[in-house]
């Protein structure tokens, strides 16, 4: 049964509310909301490049998985109800000024700047208070649905101990905050992701949730163009500053293919097939677990093509950090793809798993050749993979886009 609509006509603004229904798309607010979330990424990038160790890149991706989570629950509410009418944009609103403000401390998250006011202070609060706007609007479009109802408040626990968690870290700082950050992760993405699996969330469009996270994707992509022309862009125009920034744009056209050519297509057909638990357990696990190390991984990548792009001219070794950023970044992508693959259709891609293998061997070598040899090696390992693949699912693609 459809879900039933809320009259939006001749009443405020405000109070307006129209629920999805199974023909349900993105809407542009929602591509307005994420815009936030490309400063977000940046701020994590230029986090990762200022550390320049694995610390930093520990303590990064902690805060990529924070930005992800909340990024997801409003990605499930959108879901609920358009995100362009009433109380669902007015959440959102605020939503976008907490993610804002997070993203603004997120460089003072483990060393606070003096003057001003405590950064990760800041952080956490505007965390808590995006997490808290969802669950209120949550609660308020659930109406009379008593199980929404009751799904909404049990995922008041994790969120508020894992909020505890944060705070407490702040507090205390240093490597004990970093394990109490992820812990929070832990405490709030656990149990939220087995409440979820077989609860009572709504998903009306499959449609709707397989485009929004893709977008996001597309997203995550952009930012690593945006971080290499940023980089580019500091640089006189030389032979190997062009190359360089060609072969980025081919790493980033090769992590479009692996996901946009085929296996979004047949997901997306399993979750629109694949009603009740199913769809839940598909949605949570395929879509908001194996989502993540996707994104992560765009993000290490971004900033691996930065340090080949500031090392192009210098006919020195790209040296370890980067050798590792950038082929652990595309394999983090690659592993993610095929955790994506297993979790919705129970299989794991042979090919993938060959060039996740490849790119973890190719690290070392990366480390001592001249920054363009590092890229170029990730680049023909995305190019070999993307064409084999092309070549033995011909038929298959055929048939699903038909």
């Amino acid at each position: 049964m459809e879900p039933a609509k809320a009259q939006e006509y001749g009443r405020p603004l405000a109070t307006a509310v129209q629920a999805t229904t199974s023909g349900h798309r993105v809407t542009t607010f929602e591509l307005f909301f994420d815009l936030v979330y490309v400063f977000a990424l940046t701020q994590v990038t230029g986090y990762m490049a200022h550390a320049h160790s694995g610390a930093g890149v520990l303590q990064s991706v902690l805060l990529l998985a924070l930005l992800w989570w909340s990024w997801s629950a409003y990605a499930w509410l959108g879901n609920q109800a358009r995100a362009d009418l009433g109380i669902v944009r007015a959440g959102m609103a605020l939503a976008m000024a907490g993610i804002f403000v997070v993203a603004l401390a997120l460089p003072e998250t483990w060393h606070d700047a003096p003057g001003g006011l405590d950064g990760p202070l800041v952080l956490a609060v505007a965390y808590l208070f995006v997490r808290c706007v969802h669950l209120v609007v949550y609660r308020l479009l659930a109406g009379g649905d008593r199980e929404l109802r009751r799904q909404v408040a049990i995922s008041w626990l994790p969120v508020l101990a894992g909020a505890a968690l944060l705070l407490v870290g702040v507090a205390v700082g240093g490597g004990v905050q970093t394990a109490l950050f992820a812990a929070a992760i832990v405490v709030d993405w656990g149990v939220v992701y087995a409440t979820s699996r077989r609860g009572s969330w709504r998903i009306h469009s499959a449609e709707y949730f397989a485009e929004r996270y893709q977008l996001f994707v597309i997203i995550a992509i952009g930012e690593s163009l945006t971080a290499l022309g940023v980089g580019a862009a500091k640089l006189p125009v030389s032979v190997s500053l062009l190359a360089a920034a060609l072969l980025g744009v081919g790493a980033a056209v090769g992590l479009w293919w692996l996901y946009f050519d085929l296996v979004t297509h047949i997901v997306r057909d399993r979750l629109h097939e694949a009603g009740g638990e199913i769809r839940l357990a598909l949605a949570s696990s395929a879509y908001g677990l194996a989502h993540f190390p996707m994104v992560a991984g765009i993000v290490l990548t971004a900033l691996g093509i930065e340090g080949v792009v500031g090392h192009a001219g210098s006919g020195h070794g790209l040296g370890a950090f980067y050798a590792w950023v950038l082929c652990g970044g595309v394999a983090a992508y690659v592993a993610g793809l095929l955790l994506f693959g297993w979790l919705a259709v129970r299989v794991w891609g042979p090919f993938r798993l060959v060039a996740l293998v490849a790119l973890l061997a190719w690290a070392p070598a990366a480390a001592t050749l001249p920054a363009l040899g590092a890229l170029t090696g990730v680049v023909v390992i995305l190019a070999v993979l993307a064409g084999v693949e092309t070549w033995r699912f011909a038929g298959l693609r055929e048939r699903v886009r038909d």
